[in-house]
């Protein structure tokens, strides 16, 4: 395998320094920046994992505002990047004062070339370390279920759900608006079932014209109408050992209803035109956005189907509906697709993560991957902004009454929204929330965030 290469950046005007440094980093690949332009190019084309960085840079080689605000830029640019600021003698006071800014390390001139390699050693393996440690919580990251990413409480209930009614056949129905995972809902169920390593055969009801829904479903004969030339199974057929998944069951045709529900009653099917009857041993799950009930008021639904597909109605929440879920989500689909697009994106700016947060989403989850995905190819910068995002119409949430329930709700927002900023980070979303980490981890329990 291939070795990654070590990149370190310096960042120094004096060009004879330049030289000096050059080739006192054993390992290292060695990028020189004269001015903080350059430093920024070297930084997003490179990335490098640690930077020295002396303060006096050109317009101002004799002042330090030119380094800070080049030390400002590339931690903005690269937050986990480690930067040692090199100051001239007896200038300690702007040395703490770039700490402060989020400095690694710093050091005096004169250089000596030796002590120097030995502070980068050191913030190197630190970078290393933290990139490590982040891969390996990403890794770990546990998704509730295979393709569903959540945390609020409102999916992982549903999670649980799934997982308990997984491993048995019944008939289960899945409602919730469009775009909110349904079909990734019914994958679930059918992975985590014994029939997993058979098919699962899904079919859109509302997908295929009412005349050929039948012929789809159940199949025909040889001559049973004019262009049927051969003999067909239908898709009930080819569910056969493994899991039927029928989506937008709400569309379904009235008069359709009717041999559906023999099916459910019997597990034997009828092809069109045929009078034999074919067993049939299949799971079956049905989805639909649509109210049944009103349906079924309105004369358009059984009701006598709709208690046998409803042996186990499992409601998926809309993603407005999902407390910390949005950003996580924004975050999967930003990282999945910059990848995918060979982007160098780097995250949300605060103005676009505001945004992703007060958005009501009526697209669901479908429309946030759809937006991420628009975002990451049109963006300019390295970062996502609420421009790319074409978000607007913010609306705010309807607020409880009950003046304890409004604090729970919120001190438990904000930890999630912590947590969610800072990767899972306890200390770091301690820091953002000004309490300890004991203090933190005591509401996590409080809350049931600890997992």
């Amino acid at each position: 395998m291939k070795e990654t290469k070590k990149y370190l950046l310096v960042v120094e005007d004096d060009t004879g320094l330049q030289s000096q440094l050059r080739w006192c980093f054993d390992g290292y690949e060695v990028l020189i920046a004269g001015d903080r332009e350059e430093a920024i190019t070297h930084l997003r084309r490179y990335e490098p994992g640690v930077v020295t960085l002396d303060l006096g840079l050109p317009p101002d080689p004799g002042g330090v505002t030119e380094g800070l605000a080049t030390l400002q830029e590339i931690l903005s640019l690269a937050p986990e990047t480690k930067v040692i600021v090199v100051t001239g003698d007896n200038d300690r006071a702007n040395a703490v004062r770039a700490i402060g800014l989020g400095a690694y390390d710093f050091y005096q001139k004169p250089v000596d070339p030796e002590l120097l390699a030995l502070i980068v050693e050191r913030a190197y393996r630190v970078y290393e370390l933290e990139i490590e440690n982040r891969k390996l919580l990403q890794s770990q990251h546990k998704t509730p279920l295979e393709g569903i990413i959540a945390t609020s409480p409102q999916m992982l209930k549903v999670c649980r759900t799934v997982e308990k009614v997984a491993p048995s056949d019944i008939t289960t129905l899945l409602l919730g608006a469009s775009g909110t995972g349904k079909e990734l809902v019914a994958r679930a169920l059918h992975d985590l079932s014994p029939r997993a390593d058979r098919k699962m055969v899904a079919i859109n009801c509302a997908a295929i014209p009412d005349t050929l829904l039948e012929a789809e479903l159940f199949g025909y004969e040889k001559g049973a109408f004019t262009g049927a030339a051969k003999q067909t199974k239908g898709k009930i057929e080819y569910a056969d050992g493994g899991t039927l998944f029928l989506d937008e069951i709400g569309d379904l045709p009235f008069d359709l209803q009717a041999k559906l529900l023999r099916f459910i009653q019997e597990r034997v099917v009828e092809r069109i035109g045929g009078r034999q009857e074919i067993p049939v041993d299949v799971r079956i799950i049905c989805a639909t956005h649509q109210n049944l009930k009103g349906l079924i008021a309105e004369g358009r639904f059984r009701e006598d189907l709709y208690y046998r597909v409803s042996e186990i109605t499992i409601n998926i929440p809309s993603l407005k509906d999902r407390q910390g879920d949005v950003v996580v989500l924004a975050k999967a689909f930003l990282d999945r697709f910059a990848e995918e697009q060979g982007r160098p994106i780097r995250g949300f700016d605060q103005d676009a993560i505001t945004g992703i947060e007060n958005y009501e989403w009526p697209g669901n989850v479908r429309e946030i991957e759809s937006r991420i995905k628009r975002a990451v190819i049109m963006s300019d910068g390295p970062k996502i902004t609420l421009e790319d995002l074409e978000l607007d119409d913010f609306d705010t949430e309807s607020m409880p009454l009950n003046l304890q329930q409004v604090r729970d709700e919120a001190e438990r927002a904000a930890i999630v929204r912590a947590l969610t900023h800072t990767d899972a980070n306890v200390s770091e979303a301690a820091k953002l929330l000004g309490i300890t980490r004991p203090t933190l981890y005591r509401l996590m329990e409080k809350y049931d965030l600890i997992s």
